[in-house]
């Protein structure tokens, strides 16, 4: 078999419950213990096959995920924002994300899952996802984020919005296929994040990314959730096969705590030994891949006031000035501009906008997801 990316080694198929000895491949798939189908009559009508746009045959054989879906990534595309919203420009926006991906990248097909144009038209992006949406089961392994291809959807979003805010049409859409990946793969609202979540990349861009809390609360009405059943906070799980500014935040952390850590975004072999430390010591279970869990956020993250000063509001100004507030300056030092920059976050999130960092404010602050973000206005 070939794999875009080798996160599907010996963790995913010991999250799965199986050895490799366990593991038989049929054609180009694992297979697996069957899993509980959602909805397999769900009307997917809506979403442009691969068949239906003309996708090239992939170039290797593809693989099905061996374990869990437990979260959706959403992309920009980087690519230019246009002003054709045709079902003809989706079309060839899908085989040019193909052939970039195929013949630039060497992938074997197109990396994401699904792709949405900016006229709102929805295609499959990798073969197979669709089928596997209609099944509600596993997903495909896919090449859109290393470290997160076996276990979330990835959705790109034509256009680019670093300082642009996507079209309306495309917002419509993405609620409706959140909410139908939600339904399809048991998913919630707050499992919806971003690339930057998870690597060290401009996408899904800061105008964007500002437009999350708000895409989010749609997808959480139309699911009809209960806001009792929402977690208090839903922190990004982030793991040793991941780089990303949420990295350096708990970099940042663990040398105020300590340890010898240089922040630096990479998961690196000291940042892996420092997170297994911190959990043992905090009668934390100490994860084989050293996952930041929540419990590992939560008594890792310190409370501050607006005096606060070193390593921790370090972490907040730059965590802050990657995500678009480009007026925050990294210096140790809780300022007007912190304070600032702090309280419209706050607000984007339905918390008290008192510019304290409480630890619901440092799991918005790192990409993670609020209760509060979900109440009514």
């Amino acid at each position: 078999m070939h794999f875009d990316h080798p996160e599907l080694d010996r963790r995913t198929l010991l999250r799965a419950g199986l050895g490799t000895a366990a593991v038989a491949v049929v054609g180009s798939e694992l297979a697996f213990p069957a899993a509980a189908q959602a909805d397999p009559g769900a009307d997917l009508d809506w979403i442009i096959s691969c068949d239906e746009w003309g996708a090239r045959p992939p170039a290797d054989p593809l693989s099905i995920s061996a374990i869990p879906t437990n979260k959706i990534i959403v992309h920009h595309m980087a690519f230019p924002n246009v002003t054709d919203y045709s079902e003809a420009q989706a079309i060839k926006l899908a085989r040019d994300c193909q052939n970039l991906h195929m013949d630039g990248n060497r992938w074997s097909d197109t990396g994401q899952h699904f792709t949405i144009s900016r006229g709102g038209y929805v295609m499959e992006g990798r073969r197979g996802s669709l089928e596997r949406l209609q099944a509600g089961d596993r997903q495909m392994i896919s090449a859109h984020c290393p470290g997160e291809n076996g276990r979330s959807i990835g959705i790109e979003n034509e256009g680019t919005y670093v300082t642009d805010t996507p079209p309306e049409d495309l917002l419509d859409s993405l609620v409706k296929l959140c909410t139908t990946i939600c339904q399809q793969y048991q998913l919630q609202a707050h499992d919806i994040f971003g690339h930057w979540d998870f690597r060290n990349t401009l996408c899904p861009g800061a105008t964007f990314y500002r437009l999350f809390p708000q895409v989010r609360r749609r997808v959480f009405k139309k699911l009809g959730t209960d806001l009792a059943d929402v977690p208090a906070r839903r922190w990004p799980d982030l793991w040793r096969f991941v780089g990303s500014p949420s990295v350096r935040v708990a970099q940042y952390l663990l040398a105020y705590r300590g340890y010898a850590v240089t922040p630096n975004s990479a998961f690196d072999a000291a940042t892996v030994a420092a997170v297994q430390d911190w959990q043992a010591r905090n009668g934390i279970p100490v994860d084989i891949d050293a996952t930041i869990t929540g419990p590992t956020w939560e008594t890792l993250a310190p409370e501050l006031e607006k005096d606060a000063t070193g390593l921790p509001v370090q972490a907040v100004q730059f965590i802050l000035n990657v995500k678009g507030y480009a007026e925050v300056a990294v210096t140790g030092t809780y300022d007007h501009a912190t304070k600032l920059a702090l309280q419209d976050l706050q607000r984007l999130h339905g918390l008290p906008d008192n510019g304290k960092v409480s630890t619901s404010t440092w799991c918005a602050l790192v990409g993670g997801v609020v209760r509060q973000s979900f109440r009514e206005d």
